[in-house]
């Protein structure tokens, strides 16, 4: 039963996707004639960029409902790919539901990905390496999830010194440096 509501929920934000894009769709005109008047006009929608797509699922997914039922039915009524008529069971699941065709949806709860739960497969964050500096997914800020961070001094092995010995191979020395590693608390 979950996998054919994971393939509803699926059909569904899919579908929210699009409508997304089609929404951000952009018009764009050029007129055509002598002097510039505009005797023939050409118009043609074109793509919204991935960011602004991104951005926008981004909010939605933010937003997303979850929904902790059966999803029977859960199409929409606009949808671009069913263009059947909304069963009036469906209509009141909806309205039961305040679900807009607009929105995402989910039916689990996701897991705390910076807490170790072995039972859902997730690891946590204790432990990981973190990039003080960075403002990405590894920096110590986001990584940590607001625990902090320690650092140690960490002997690291690197080839140094290296030559070209004759014929076919280089020969190196092997160093060590002291570096500064992160890692969340």
């Amino acid at each position: 039963r979950i996998w054919s509501n994971r393939l509803k929920m699926n059909l569904h934000n899919n579908e929210v996707g699009r409508q997304i894009v089609m929404s951000l769709m952009k018009m764009h005109c050029r007129c055509h004639g002598v002097s510039g008047s505009c005797e023939l006009k050409t118009c043609w929608k074109f793509m919204p960029s991935f960011n602004e797509i991104g951005n926008e699922l981004k909010q939605k997914y933010g937003k997303a409902i979850l929904i902790n039922h059966t999803m029977n039915d859960l199409q929409k009524k606009n949808s671009t790919m069913h263009k059947k008529r909304e069963p009036r069971a469906l209509k009141r699941l909806k309205e039961r539901m305040l679900i807009e065709s607009k929105e995402l949806v989910h039916i689990q709860k996701s897991p705390n990905y910076c807490k170790q739960d072995f039972e859902n497969g997730v690891l946590g964050t204790e432990g990981r390496k973190c990039n003080i500096t960075s403002t990405g997914p590894d920096s110590c800020n986001k990584l940590c999830c607001g625990r902090g961070y320690i650092t140690k001094v960490v002997k690291e092995e690197e080839h140094c010194n290296c030559k070209f010995v004759w014929c076919c191979y280089v020969k190196c020395d092997i160093c060590y440096k002291n570096i500064e590693q992160k890692s969340c608390k």
